[in-house]
């Protein structure tokens, strides 16, 4: 029996083995990657039926299925998290300083344990899940939204407007600090925002108001392996993640001259396709990995900057790039999650493996103009329009100016315990459109083709492919007799052939 043969009867023998008692977790690999929890399946722009294989958007996130996830409520402030091992509190209570975070660890003693300690963003990370809906950062009304973490067991709650707060400011605190700085020279730490499902390098000193920035905190304890990974490369270009059970293609899609244009930079569609159709190492089942699968990869003890490496381990080759500053970077890798809002799903997760830039102005400056920086760090998890055309972007979207690309890395990943799911579960059946066949071009970012797309383009300045009232410009009263949902925005399918009447 081969190597490989022996590590792969290995990995089949530990996953998913049925607990013995109830302290044991369902998987028994030290760093078990719970799943998304995404079981909704969409197109470039919004929920569709499970695509068929050759289908266009075939292979995504809800379409692999692997350890879903599973908590029990312990009833003394304590939450078991069944696949990772990990024992969480369940109630962050108030915002703390990140220096009240790092030194509350040790004088937590919830449940009667002192063995508490502030997570890892790999621990912290575990917790995520890709249901939660991802909010407009203007908005002050979260009654349409849903949290990217599990509120039947976690405490949560949406920033506050009394507090000062923008209803995205659920950023909740980790013991990773950035080994370089973000935005202006800052120092950072990872954290993970519940609200809006990102992860990103949040300054912990001073804002500029003068004030300690705060964060959400909850402490773990248990399974202190949990994120580290333990490499083995084959010599075939594929490596092994024993701790986690995934098998990687040691080089990206750049390496492999992938895609249609052959540079290896591919919009979401392509990167589905090309993930979906690979033979790479003897392997015909690899596939484009969810958020979390991904997400295990990240090296934090490595930047551009400081090791002049992406943040993965120097195993993996990862292919340089110039990035929109001319400097020497790293990519952005594509992710098979979608990252859903109240009216779109045009939007799919990334995770930068090289500086996660944007485009922000000093504090005082009122010239308006902009800075290109590393403002949320090398292993931030952001989100990119799955399809369309970047230089609409030129000064990045988000509060923070994230770059937009739109055509981004990949890195494949067969094997761990996802399996296919052939069709989604009868209760999103009903939203759902019919999946674009391979054959027909779907709309992109472009828009031809679509009724309303290019009315929509033009009114469009937040970049979500839809008309909100503040950026109508027509008469303010007509702006119902488009909104025929009711839902405070204008699709494309609402939207009329021409520009409203004045």
């Amino acid at each position: 029996m081969s190597i490989r043969q022996t590590l792969s009867c290995l990995m089949l023998s530990a996953v998913c083995v049925a607990p013995t008692n109830a302290d044991e977790p369902t998987a028994k690999l030290p760093y078990a990657i719970v799943d998304t929890g995404q079981t909704r399946c969409y197109d470039e722009r919004r929920e569709t039926e499970y695509p068929k294989p050759g289908d266009h958007f075939y292979g995504q996130d809800a379409q692999y299925q692997g350890n879903a996830p599973e908590y029990r409520d312990n009833g003394d402030g304590t939450i078991t998290d069944l696949v990772t091992g990990l024992m969480w509190q369940a109630d962050p209570g108030g915002k703390k300083s990140y220096d009240e975070a790092v030194a509350g660890a040790a004088k937590c003693q919830t449940a009667g344990y002192q063995d508490w300690r502030l997570p890892t963003i790999k621990e912290l990370y575990s917790l995520i899940q890709f249901t939660g809906t991802d909010p407009d950062p203007t908005s002050r009304d979260s009654s349409r939204l849903r949290p990217f973490i599990d509120t039947n067991y976690f405490q949560f709650r949406y920033g506050q407007a009394s507090d000062g707060d923008r209803i995205i400011d659920s950023q909740w605190a980790t013991s990773t600090v950035y080994v370089d700085r973000v935005m202006f020279s800052m120092p950072a730490m990872f954290g993970v925002n519940f609200a809006d499902g990102r992860i990103k390098g949040y300054p912990t000193g001073r804002t500029p108001r003068g004030d300690a920035k705060t964060f959400y905190v909850i402490y773990v304890r248990g399974n202190t392996q949990y994120g580290a990974n333990d490499y083995v490369d084959h010599g075939d270009g594929t490596i092994t993640d024993r701790a986690t059970g995934l098998e990687w293609m040691k080089v990206d899609s750049i390496s492999l001259n992938a895609g249609p244009r052959h540079d290896g930079k591919l919009d979401w569609r392509e990167a589905l396709a090309w993930a979906e159709s690979l033979e790479y190492a003897g392997h015909s089942d690899w596939r484009l990995p969810n958020a979390k699968e991904l997400h295990s990869l990240v090296d934090y003890g490595r930047s551009p900057s400081t090791t002049s490496t992406a943040a993965i381990d120097p195993m993996f080759q990862s292919t340089a790039i110039r990035n929109e500053g001319d400097l020497l970077d790293f990519g952005q890798y594509w992710t098979s999650t979608t990252h859903a809002s109240v009216n779109s799903g045009d939007s799919a997760v990334y995770i930068c493996f090289g500086r996660g830039l944007g485009f922000m102005a000093a504090r005082g400056n009122w010239t308006g103009t902009k800075q290109l920086l590393d403002v949320h760090g090398a292993g931030a998890q952001r989100c990119d329009p799955k399809l369309g055309d970047a230089s609409r972007f030129v000064q990045g979207r988000g509060p923070q100016g994230d770059v937009v690309r739109i055509y981004n890395l990949v890195r494949c990943v067969r094997g761990g315990t996802a399996e296919p799911v052939a069709a989604a579960p009868e209760s999103h059946t009903a939203n759902a459109r019919p999946a674009a066949a391979a054959g027909r071009q779907p709309p992109s970012g472009g828009g031809r083709g679509v009724p309303g797309e290019q009315w929509v383009r033009r009114l469009d300045r937040d970049g979500d492919h839809q008309v909100s009232r503040q950026e109508f410009d027509g008469p303010v009263h007509h702006f119902s007799d488009f909104d025929r949902n009711n839902d405070g925005q204008i699709s494309p399918d609402e939207a009329p052939q021409g520009p409203p009447r004045r």
